[in-house]
């Protein structure tokens, strides 16, 4: 089988804006069959998607994705590093994928490669850079930024790609591919519709940020998403299935940090530099989401990091879970597809016999006990 394009997403929800990059990767890729690794109840930035990992499956397959499979959730909240890394090594262990192709703002991939390449080997010159504005207190991802913008020099072409987060996630799609060595091409479409944190809609297109928050204030959002996504977000509001963020679980997430000790806290991902001692004092003392967050995060620990070390808590996530999940390669839990998908697990199949596809798990549960009896 020929021509199977690869995306990554999260798809929270699938909108108007997710249909234009599939229709255009597409037309540029000449494929016919598309793969879509998604992220399940928890996404990249920390924080819950709005409807479960079912409802965003059917909303991708009837807009045109064939394949879904879960990006595991221990990637799906990581750093765009190792989100990124475990959705190629997915599409890469199925080995019958030719493209993947991304969104990003600068909407070229040459630059994108050239910073790729450059992460990936980490020159000499390069990482002292780094660790010297790191030695200064920012942020990792601020310091990286500022190391790269100095070691490429002064050209705006190379400056304020790492400013945008979609740019950002594509560096980090080709740096993994680069890493495992693999064949697939990757192919950008530029993101220039709506910001990825913008609250504007032009041309009947709105950010997933955007539209999360129309649907928290009920707004109708049937001009913004495909009307098969319509349907389906109005049926979740109905039936109450709409989680709006992770405050949702405030008092699950407060319980749990009072619950753990100092050093359980300073073994979550993401936790440094005695920063386990600012989680505990502020769970200890304030009882909501807003302030919990407000009293921790600071100039080097944004909110989406420290989001993330609160989704890691509450899901037991620690730090060997994490270390694991970098030398490893995920399984592969199929979470739905079409006649066109079918044909594709086929052929994955056929490609690697010994690849375990998880489509149903309760049968997965009962052949793995088996073969310990």
């Amino acid at each position: 089988m020929d021509g199977i394009l690869g995306i990554v997403s999260e798809y929270n929800p699938f909108h108007n804006g997710h249909l234009h990059h599939l229709q255009l990767s597409k037309k540029a890729t000449k494929t016919d069959f598309t793969v879509a690794i998604m992220s399940g109840n928890f996404v990249e930035r920390g924080d819950t998607s709005i409807v479960n990992k079912w409802i965003k499956t059917e909303m991708a397959l009837k807009s045109g994705i064939d394949l879904v499979i879960e990006l595991p959730t221990v990637y799906a909240i990581s750093s765009a590093e190792n989100f990124a890394d475990g959705a190629i090594k997915i599409l890469n262990s199925l080995g019958v994928v030719d493209y993947v192709s991304f969104g990003s703002e600068i909407g070229e991939i040459t630059p994108l490669n050239d910073i790729a390449s450059i992460l990936y080997r980490e020159p000499k010159e390069f990482s002292t850079i780094l660790k010297n504005y790191l030695s200064s207190g920012v942020s990792y991802p601020k310091a990286r930024e500022l190391a790269l913008s100095q070691y490429l020099g002064t050209s705006k072409k190379y400056s304020d790609i790492l400013n945008n987060p979609n740019n950002i996630l594509a560096v980090e799609y080709i740096k993994s591919l680069k890493k495992h060595r693999s064949h697939i091409t990757p192919v950008t479409v530029k993101r220039d519709y709506s910001d990825y944190n913008s609250k504007k809609v032009k041309q009947g297109i709105a950010s997933a940020t955007a539209i999360r928050e129309m649907i928290k204030n009920g707004q109708n959002v049937h001009y913004v998403v495909p009307y098969e996504t319509y349907e389906l977000l109005e049926t979740a509001i109905d039936s109450g299935q709409i989680i709006t963020d992770l405050s949702v679980f405030e008092k699950e997430i407060i319980y749990t940090l009072r619950k753990l000790t100092l050093s359980e806290i300073a073994n979550l991902p993401d936790v440094s530099e005695g920063l386990e001692n600012k989680i505990k004092q502020a769970a200890n003392n304030y009882n909501n989401y807003s302030d919990l967050i407000s009293n921790i995060k600071s100039k080097r620990y944004t909110q989406t990091r420290i989001q993330r070390i609160l989704l890691y808590a509450l899901l037991n996530i620690t730090q060997k879970d994490i270390n694991f999940s970098k030398r490893t390669v995920p399984y592969i839990r199929v979470l739905g597809f079409n006649k066109h998908g079918k044909r594709i697990i086929s052929a994955i199949a056929a490609a690697n016999p010994r690849l375990n596809i998880i489509v149903s798990v309760k049968k997965f549960m009962e052949n793995s006990n088996s073969s310990r009896t």
